[in-house]
């Protein structure tokens, strides 16, 4: 199987260990990547540009070259390049939404539109810059993981194209799902943080699961979903972010394929690659259910050039591990840890502690 992403190791992992083999074409070539893969795995240049089509295709057919595969999925990096994932269901079977659907769903637009049409509060948009700037966000559009959100009076820095949401409040709340089409199944719902800079302030995190919510909030939201997906024909695994204030919400975006949870909902019984197959083939698992305890995920981001990382040997509760003697530049991602924990606080506040080791052990490898 074909996997294309801006980092593809939860998914080629979630792969193998459906029985597929991975054939993964990303921006970072980590080392449980490449293991995982087989070595068969082709890294994608210049990550600051996000993915370019020709390069893409490169890769995907130089990996064509090694098995033949049965298709591809796609991971995050194609919210805002529909026409790229058009040529690619020319070329091979597409596992996962249409270009058609990712265009409507990441449309703010008509996300609203539909929003309204289905009672699901959603904040308001403007394409124009609005009188009071300082009560609304400047997003991009096909955005993805916080990166290029800032207050709408900074809106020139966002780059592409911007369109502008009106603040809420609430606590970042997000739910992954599978869709057929036609139905959805909830499998679970995440916290969610942002690990802001000056320049950056709703920078992905991290995650935890469970997120604390009423039982009723939660009823609330997979009911959302539930109307959501079979209003915009979903299809595999999905996600949605909402705002939550108590039994009020606001649904923030979907993303319309498999994201940065799958590792903290990975079913030890099954994996949930298997399950974005069989829904992508109109078979909805709906009895599926999250392990018990907690469980987070948080990014390290280099907080300075690392001109050679150094030789490690990574302990298990890290993943994307970056090859021995790679540099990596400030701001970029160094690696993902996690915890597990009888409650999401203990297990927020483990990854954090982690998160500050790794920090450590590359503080000897600034440039």
């Amino acid at each position: 199987m074909l996997i294309a992403a801006v980092s593809g190791r939860a998914l080629a992992a979630s792969a193998r260990r459906a029985g597929y083999v991975p054939l993964v074409t990303d921006f970072f070539g980590d080392q449980d990547t490449l293991d995982i893969a087989d070595g068969r795995h082709v890294r994608l240049d210049e990550l600051e540009r996000g993915i370019d089509e020709n390069a893409l295709f490169r890769a995907l057919e130089k990996l064509s070259e090694l098995r033949a595969p049965l298709g591809v999925v796609c991971g995050s990096g194609f919210e805002s390049k529909t026409q790229l994932l058009q040529r690619l269901a020319q070329r091979w079977r597409l596992f996962g939404n249409s270009a058609e659907t990712v265009a409507k769903v990441k449309n703010p637009e008509v996300l609203s539109s539909i929003c309204a049409d289905l009672a699901i509060p959603f904040p308001e948009c403007s394409l124009v810059e609005p009188a009071a700037p300082g009560d609304w966000l400047a997003k991009r559009k096909g955005g993805a993981g916080g990166s290029h959100i800032r207050s709408a009076l900074q809106a020139q820095s966002v780059g592409g194209e911007i369109y502008f949401q009106r603040k809420v409040s609430g606590t970042a709340v997000a739910a992954l799902f599978l869709a057929d089409g036609e139905r959805a199944s909830v499998l679970g719902f995440s916290g969610q943080w942002s690990l802001p800079t000056p320049h950056q302030p709703y920078r992905y995190g991290g995650a935890v699961r469970p997120a604390t919510l009423a039982p009723r909030t939660a009823n609330l939201l997979s009911a959302a979903v539930q109307r959501l997906a079979a209003s915009m024909s979903l299809i595999g695994l999905n996600s949605a972010d909402f705002l939550v204030d108590g039994e009020l919400f606001w649904l923030l975006e979907i993303n319309p394929r498999p994201g940065a949870t799958l590792d903290i909902f990975e079913l030890p019984e099954r994996s949930l690659f298997a399950l974005h197959m069989a829904a992508c083939a109109g078979k909805l698992d709906t009895t599926s259910r999250y392990p018990d305890g907690a469980k987070a995920s948080a990014i390290v981001y280099a907080e300075n050039d690392i001109s050679s990382v150094p030789a490690l040997d990574w302990p298990d509760w890290t993943a994307d591990r970056p090859t021995a003697d790679s540099a990596i530049k400030a701001g970029q991602p160094v690696c993902t840890v996690y915890a597990c924990a009888s409650s999401p606080t203990a297990a927020r506040t483990i990854t954090d502690e982690r998160r500050k080791m790794v920090l450590a052990w590359m503080s000897g490898s600034k440039s």
